[in-house]
């Protein structure tokens, strides 16, 4: 028993992000997810089975401009109570942190979605100090 994991790298300029906003580039996200096939996947895995490799510590790798953005919207996190009550937040483990990663949870409201970003320091620091961003990110 086990996971497979399989990525989607749609790529965009920052150019192209401005010009055409966030909404577009989700949509390249979802046509990327929609556009693999069980049959794609499988072939994918029994590949790796014959010829295995892991992929880089890409935690080492801080000098990378990427986003990389993972979740699964099965795991119903805010619907378990082990007795403690019903969770307040929700934050994936260290082996998921890594400059550049996005994770996406669903909501405990009906419909809403979590994030956990994971930014180096300098980054949070230059995106607080960018007025544009602060506008718009506040507006």
């Amino acid at each position: 028993m086990g996971n497979a994991l399989r990525g989607v790298s749609p790529k965009s300029t920052a150019s192209d992000l401005l010009q055409h906003g966030l909404g577009w580039a989700a949509l390249k996200i979802n046509k990327a997810i929609a556009s693999m096939t069980p049959e794609d996947v499988t072939k994918e895995v029994e590949h790796w089975i014959k010829a295995p490799i892991i992929l880089p510590n890409l935690r080492a790798q801080t000098n990378v401009h990427s986003l990389f953005t993972g979740s699964s919207p099965r795991f119903n996190v805010y619907g378990n109570d082990f007795g403690w009550g019903r969770p307040l937040a929700v934050r994936s483990g260290a082996t998921n942190k890594m400059n550049g990663k996005l994770t996406v949870f669903p909501g405990a409201a009906e419909g809403s979605i979590d994030f956990e970003v994971c930014l180096l320091p300098e980054t949070l620091h230059a995106m607080a100090n960018d007025a544009e961003f602060m506008e718009a990110v506040l507006t």
